[in-house]
């Protein structure tokens, strides 16, 4: 049976990879497993059918057989744990990668999404001027340690892994804020990252799909 994801029928970003269906997509592109889409309006996310696999009417979901999941951390481990090519065998490498995917989703994303809801969501609020300059120095203190461990190396531990997926997939929302300029060595892992052909895949289908909705 096929793997059934769904995506916005029209992504915010036009896109561009940032919606989080980008990084199930490549986490399935990187294991070789085919998926179907699913798209889904902004309308439809909020209706009974898509609430009964996501609470919190979101994407992107995935069905596999009697197995629904929500939540691109939840996915992407599961995608990981079920086929090769995103886990280390090594049993202590394999927990190593599964923390950096904790280390993405749970510590270097809330910051940078906070800087999104302050530039996009409060742009217009009064105090937000004041708040910004604060919110990227929250970001460039995730970004120090960050860059500081990946010194010279290509990815986080070794090998590319769902570790590496996911904060590359993070570390993207950085690029329209010029903050990641500031870390060349963390600008050439992204770019690393997007080389892969898995990404380029799962970019390129997501691409499609909102040209063709333009």
């Amino acid at each position: 049976m096929t793997v059934t994801i769904t995506a916005f029928e029209r992504s915010p970003d036009g896109g561009r990879g940032l919606a989080r269906d980008t990084r199930v997509r490549w986490a399935l592109e990187e294991v070789g497993q085919p998926y179907a889409v699913r798209l889904v309006s902004f309308t439809a996310m909020k209706e009974p059918a898509h609430l009964a696999l996501h609470p919190f009417g979101q994407i992107p979901t995935y069905e596999d057989g009697d197995l629904a999941l929500f939540e691109t951390g939840s996915i992407v481990f599961h995608i990981a744990e079920r086929h090769a090519g995103l886990l280390p065998q090594d049993a202590n490498a394999r927990a190593r990668a599964i923390t950096w995917m904790f280390a993405a989703l749970s510590t270097v994303e809330p910051p940078i999404l906070d800087l999104v809801t302050a530039r996009i969501v409060e742009g217009d609020k009064p105090w937000t001027q004041e708040r910004l300059p604060l919110v990227r120095d929250r970001i460039r203190g995730r970004l120090r340690p960050l860059s500081t461990r990946l010194g010279d190396a290509d990815w986080l531990d070794g090998g590319f892994s769902a570790g590496d997926l996911m904060m590359v997939s993070v570390l993207l929302r950085l690029r329209i804020s010029g903050l990641l300029d500031e870390f060349p060595d963390l600008a050439a892992y992204v770019a690393r990252g997007e080389a892969r052909p898995a990404y380029k895949r799962a970019f390129d289908a997501q691409w499609a799909v909102n040209t063709r909705a333009g």
